[in-house]
Parts: C-alpha cells; structure tokens; sequence
C-alpha cells in the first residue's frame, strides 16, 4: 500500500510548491488534485511539480462530458507535465449514460495520451468491472473500508474476465485532524451527499451516517489507526481537508504521512 496526498484544484501556487516538497520529505508517492469547473486540477499539478519533480502526479477526476481528449492533451503539453508520471483520473460526469461514455471514450485517450496511465473514476459494480478491465487503474471515492473492500473485488472480476492482472486500485480518503476535525469531514460529505444522482444513489448504498465517511481524528495516532483500515486500496490519497494555506494542509499531511 502507498500513500498520496490529495487537495481541491486551484491551490495557491506558493502553497501548492510548499506542500508538495514538505508531503515528498514524508514519503508520499504521489500529489493530487481534483478537477472542477472554477479550476483545473493539471494546472495545479504543474505547481505540484515545482516542489517536487520526482513524484508521481495524478488528477483525480477530470468529468469528460466537460472537457474532451484533445483539451486534456493540449494542457498537458501547455504545462509541461511528464507523461510518463501522470495517473490521469476520468469521470463520466452528467453524462446520460456514464457506462458508455466510458467506454466509448477510452479509444481516444489512448490515441492521443499514449504514455498516460488512465484511471476510472468507479463507485457502481458495472463502472468498477470495466476499470478492471480495461482501464490502468479504478479510482474510488467517498467510500468505507468496507465498502471498498466490496468494490475492489468488483475490479478483479473485470481484470479476471479479460485475463490479466488487477490494475492498482486508488481511492480519496477525506481526511481532517484536530477539534474541528468532525466538522470538517460533516461539511465535505453534506456536499458531495446531494451534488447528483449518482452520489445520492452512492450514498444511498452506503447507508452510514452523515459525517462519518472519511477519517477525522483529534490527533495523529486517530487519522493513522483510522486509515489503517483501508487495506482495500492499493493507494491511499489522503484528502486534505483544512483551510488552503502551507499551515493547514502541512498538518494534515504530518498527521496523515506514510
């Protein structure tokens, strides 16, 4: 199991090149971030990568139904991110029929992103099946240890019925420390429970209490025994939550460091 750190698209970049030197003096194996209309998680990245070039990058998710192959490729080049270091992490976003957006789009990507390693952003069983598959690796999302435990083996049925290996499974890990740690993980998840269809339906399934799907913790020892328990995922992102500032996501990173 490794461990990544993860922060919401259009950091600060002087906090974005602190961050990312302090979490490789950690041990994480990788920095992420994700993609949303008011920023873009590879522009992030790039900042990323000016604190610390030897780590991985990985954007977890760019929806496709907002921007296409040929805009994702271009930025790419525009940024100088290395290709060979990138997990890109894809969504179907609002799309009417995710399962075959997803699987209509992957002869694209290749095309145009040879050296990119795809990921497939999969909460469903179908979505998680053709991640293992088809796709480099399956990215997870507001799930339990358990609950992921359930899903991975949807992944391996996909990689078992094309007759090779499981790819790496990945999964954000929300993630607060300190007193308001609680109220922290509670804001995030009221969020994403009513966002749309598809996270209504996730949580549905998921049937736990609001506030409680992530790892919040009063102190260091509580955040590691808590993500200790996602043995399911082969990549643990910690997603930071705190306020944008060095501070703030350096303390969850302490907290939460491999």
């Amino acid at each position: 199991m490794s461990r990544g750190f993860g922060v919401a698209a259009g950091l600060e970049p002087v906090v974005a090149a602190s961050l990312a030197e302090r979490c490789a003096e950690l041990g994480y194996d990788s920095l992420w971030s994700n993609d949303h209309p008011g920023a873009k998680g590879l522009e992030t990245l790039a900042e990323f990568a000016k604190g610390a070039p030897t780590l991985d990058f990985g954007v977890g998710v760019i929806a496709l139904d907002r921007q296409s192959a040929e805009t994702i490729a271009a930025d790419i080049d525009r940024l100088g991110l290395d290709p060979g270091r990138l997990w890109l992490g894809i969504g179907a976003g609002f799309s009417k029929r995710p399962l075959t957006a997803m699987r209509e789009a992957l002869p694209e990507l290749r095309e145009r992103l040879p050296e990119v390693k795809l990921v497939l952003a999969a909460m469903g069983p179908k979505m998680c099946r053709l991640a293992g598959s088809s796709y480099d690796g399956a990215f997870f999302n507001w799930m339990t240890p358990a609950f992921a435990a359930g899903k991975r083996e949807d992944v391996e049925a996909g990689a078992a019925e094309s007759r090779h290996e499981t790819p790496p499974v990945f999964g954000y890990v929300r993630t607060a420390v300190g007193p308001d740690a609680a109220g922290r993980l509670a804001k995030e998840e009221s969020f994403y429970r009513d966002l749309h269809d598809g996270y209504r339906t996730h949580f549905a399934r998921l049937a736990e209490p609001p506030g409680t799907v992530g790892v919040a913790g009063a102190d260091p020892a509580a955040v590691q025994a808590a993500l200790a328990e996602y043995t399911a995922l082969d990549t643990i992102v910690v997603r930071g939550l705190a306020s944008a500032t060095v501070d703030g996501m350096t303390a969850v990173a302490d907290a939460a460091a491999p």
